[in-house]
């Protein structure tokens, strides 16, 4: 072959590199161009609620107990945590991260506790750093007031107001006025009494921490006696009981150690309304010439000749709900 026909041998065939190579003819045009990558998904956008719970009333938590935060994060998404802190004035008082929990809804749930020493005012911020999930949120701060609580005869708001609500809900006579006065003074002394503690009429730092953690509820002792009164005699206290149902409690004076009060059950069988001439108010007799009946004198030890003895006030209401033969139940 001559020079000038080897020539037009290789021009005349293209692609024999390409052949030579083990690449397909004309791969240099056929190269596919590379598929652009996904845009970023962007983060959710979250929303974080936060309220303040177990208080003495809405906002207003007494000094050393213990109350919690809690809060909702939607959507809730695994792995997620919020950062809890806690000033009392500008100072922080505590910073945590709490781990958000799955719950119903599709949302997300934590809880910090908290327990201040001191009054003052207190703020919670709560603050979901932005992760690839959920962007950056914050929710609403809480602002809880903490108070030195206690309070006595004379002395009224918020704080004697949340005393009487708490009161009631255990079924305390207690009148909701939001001022200490006598009917709630009385409250207070059947409260001391229920929870063991010194038979005064004030309500101590120590009364409110008592009701904060459920103290004071009245164990009703024969459920099984439907409609009637439980006086207990260690504790000089009186209820009045419907089945399991505690209706009302008041304190009482039984009969003093030389004429004490019969024990056992008994029903009512009399009643005298006013006052009789012993000086007895709304007599309700259950044996002899024993009977649940008003009297000015009802100090925190058993006193009287052998009844039970009511404050004056109270009197009324209780004749008003006892009926004949409701039963009348009186133990140690």
């Amino acid at each position: 072959m001559t020079r000038a026909r080897a020539r037009t041998a290789r021009v005349c065939v293209p692609g024999l590199a390409a052949v030579a190579l083990g690449l397909p003819a004309g791969a240099d045009a056929q190269t596919p161009t590379p598929a652009p990558a996904p845009a970023p998904v962007p983060p959710a956008t979250a929303t974080l609620k936060v309220r303040a719970e177990r208080l003495l009333a809405p906002g207003l938590a007494a000094r050393g107990s213990h109350w919690r935060v809690r809060g909702t994060l939607t959507p809730f998404v695994a792995g997620q945590t919020v950062t809890v802190s806690v000033f009392v004035g500008h100072r922080r008082l505590k910073s945590q991260s709490e781990v958000v929990k799955p719950t119903a809804g599709g949302r997300g749930t934590f809880m910090t506790p908290v327990k201040v020493n001191r009054p003052g005012r207190v703020r919670v911020r709560v603050v979901l750093a932005a992760t690839p999930q959920l962007a950056a949120t914050r929710a609403r701060v809480t602002r809880v007031r903490v108070v030195r609580a206690s309070a006595g005869p004379g002395s009224g708001g918020p704080v004697v107001r949340a005393l009487q609500r708490r009161l009631a809900g255990l079924r305390y006579a207690v009148s909701s006025t939001g001022a200490y006065d006598a009917r709630t003074a009385r409250g207070v002394m059947a409260f001391r009494k229920v929870t063991g503690m010194s038979r005064t009429q004030t309500a101590s730092e120590d009364v409110f921490r008592r009701l904060l953690n459920g103290g004071g509820r009245f164990r009703v002792r024969y459920p099984k006696a439907g409609r009637h009164v439980e006086a207990d005699l260690s504790r000089q206290v009186l209820a009045l009981i419907d089945g399991k149902r505690v209706v009302r409690i008041y304190p009482t004076s039984s009969g003093a150690p030389a004429t004490p009060t019969v024990l056992g059950s008994f029903r009512v069988y009399s009643k005298t309304p006013g006052t009789n001439s012993l000086g007895m108010v709304d007599s309700n007799y259950f044996i002899g010439g024993y009977a649940i009946h008003g009297y000015p004198s009802v100090p925190p030890f058993p006193a009287s000749h052998g009844c039970l003895r009511v404050p004056i006030p109270d009197a009324a209401a209780i004749n008003a709900w006892l009926r004949h033969g409701d039963g009348v139940i009186v133990y140690r």
